[in-house]
């Protein structure tokens, strides 16, 4: 809950990969595979994520064979696909829900110029569907595409989606071209271009995991706004009764990813827990939400949002229960391989006899269910594994803590990568009426608790306040409150309060550093 009883309150990004570096004192472009190296500013990255519509459906437009007659607009720039559309069927191989298809000799063609340089241009590729395999090469101007050079070599496209990544170290301006120059009526896909400019500031290395957050669960209703951005609004069940007008979160955040640099706020994008979700961005990662009347699936070819194309799925504080498919989908997700990020809040033994102000359970759009029993619903009758699969449940308490610094300081690694990853050191925690949790090792032996309240005991199975777990080839994350991925924005209605980084007794740095690591962790990152 957002810091006191009374106060409760993904545009996808183009996966950035590990960078490709050159040797010194080498003087030409040349081709890398994705490596770790110097990384610099990114000042272009095209996911071709174009909405629901394609802009470009066919490989020519009139006069047939015109390349001036094939100009795209994407992200405000233009560019020119020439015998290539933009294309999103079951067969495309892509990093997001769309990627480029190109046939023949045909091109994908910047029509702008960068002015930062080009240090490093990592691409995605792979043949279409059945086709045998094709060559393309990466061309760049430093005269507005008066004329070309290649840099490095062709490459040969294969039935999974890689990274091929050049060096060009080019000063002052320049723009890309990428041709495919062998396999005929072949086709190849393309996705995520990403340009890091010769030079600028030296950010985290890039993961390039996909993240998903749930807002199709009444994540917004009431005094809550666990959304990353919404730009919409929608009339949702308030628990008093009737309706209230609320923010609605669309599928792909704006402004643009692209505008996101090392220094920008989270109130770039309108959400509650926006500020997670633009740290998730700055580390190179995509972010998009799974919106309102949309239905979690899993294997699901026709759904562009199936959680086979996400590694990670986060659920904050869900209102609604999952249904009898959602939930064999979340648990096949997991067992396959994904992240799962679960959040709860604060409730009682029942969810009777709530008040307006204040009211023990969260059950904000007064269904009858609230966060802890959505979890519990999930974990003890799902159809696959009814007894407690992650091993642990929700207690229906409420509870604060302001904050606990009872941590796990054993040698599970998994917790230390939790604890003390890549996004810092996670040595406190504050609960602002939430719930804790139970751990049942006999159920699932993998499940550790990471904080405990101040009255319980490290190491016990008792007053958990976050915990991890791995189930079949995948991983969860569990943490009783809402408070702390809060920023304190959002929906101007709701009442908001920052504990992601303005709470001053967990220490500014620990919430941060717990849910980014926690992210990490889940995506198997770190």
């Amino acid at each position: 809950m957002s810091l006191s009883a009374t106060r409760h309150a993904a545009y996808l990004l183009a996966g950035a990969l590990l960078l490709g570096c050159q040797p010194a004192g080498q003087l030409n472009p040349v081709a890398t595979t994705a490596s770790s190296a110097r990384a610099a500013a990114v000042t272009l990255s095209e996911g071709f994520e174009v909405g629901a519509t394609s802009p470009k459906t066919a490989y020519d437009v009139a006069p047939a064979g015109s390349a001036s007659g094939d100009n795209v607009t994407l992200q405000a720039n233009t560019w020119n696909l020439f015998d290539a559309l933009i294309a999103n069927s079951s067969t495309d191989l892509r990093a997001g829900a769309w990627s480029a298809r190109v046939r023949n000799t045909g091109k994908v063609t910047m029509g702008f110029d960068l002015t930062t340089g080009i240090g490093t241009v990592s691409i995605k590729h792979a043949t279409y569907g059945t086709d045998a395999a094709s060559q393309w090469g990466l061309w760049y101007s430093t005269n507005s595409g008066s004329s070309w050079t290649q840099a490095g070599v062709n490459v040969t496209t294969t039935a999974t989606l890689q990274t091929q990544t050049f060096t060009l170290n080019i000063a002052g301006t320049a723009r890309l071209e990428i041709r495919k120059v062998s396999g005929g009526t072949n086709r190849i896909n393309l996705d995520d271009i990403l340009v890091n400019d010769n030079g600028g500031s030296t950010p985290p290395p890039p993961t390039g995991k996909a993240f998903l957050f749930d807002a199709s669960k009444r994540e917004n209703a009431g005094s809550a706004d666990w959304q990353i951005d919404a730009d919409g609004t929608e009339n949702v069940p308030l628990y008093t009764g009737g309706t209230t007008v609320e923010t609605m979160a669309q599928r792909f955040p704006t402004p643009s990813y692209t505008g996101i640099t090392a220094s920008t706020p989270e109130t770039y994008w309108r959400g509650g827990s926006s500020a997670w979700a633009v740290e998730l961005v700055k580390r190179g990662n995509t972010v998009e939400t799974l919106t309102s009347g949309a239905t979690i699936t899993y294997g699901n070819t026709a759904n562009p949002q199936d959680l086979s194309n996400y590694a990670v799925f986060v659920v904050i504080e869900p209102n609604r229960l999952f249904t009898a498919s959602e939930k064999t989908a979340i648990m096949n997700f997991v067992a396959n391989g994904g992240g799962l990020m679960m959040v709860a809040d604060h409730t009682a033994a029942t969810t009777a006899g709530t008040d307006a102000n204040g009211y023990n359970p969260s059950d904000r759009d007064g269904d009858g269910y609230d966060s802890p029993r959505v979890w519990n619903d999930l974990m003890t009758n799902n159809g696959i594994n009814n007894n407690k699969p992650f091993g642990f449940n929700v207690d229906y308490v409420d509870i604060s803590e302001k904050p606990t610094t009872n941590v796990y300081t054993g040698s599970n690694a998994n917790a230390q990568k939790v604890l003390n990853g890549v996004a810092g050191t996670a040595s406190k925690l504050a609960f602002y009426n939430g719930s804790t949790a139970t751990l049942y090792p006999t159920s699932n032996t993998s499940v550790q608790g990471l904080f405990w309240r101040m009255s319980g005991t490290v190491g016990s199975t008792s007053n958990v306040m976050a915990l991890l777990a791995t189930y079949g080839t995948g991983r969860v994350v569990f943490i009783g409150d809402s408070s702390p991925c809060d920023d304190g924005t959002g929906d101007p209605n709701d009442s908001l309060f920052n504990g992601w980084s303005g709470d001053s007794p967990s220490g500014f740095t620990s919430h941060p550093a717990l849910h980014i690591n926690a992210s990490l962790w889940l995506a198997k990152v770190q």
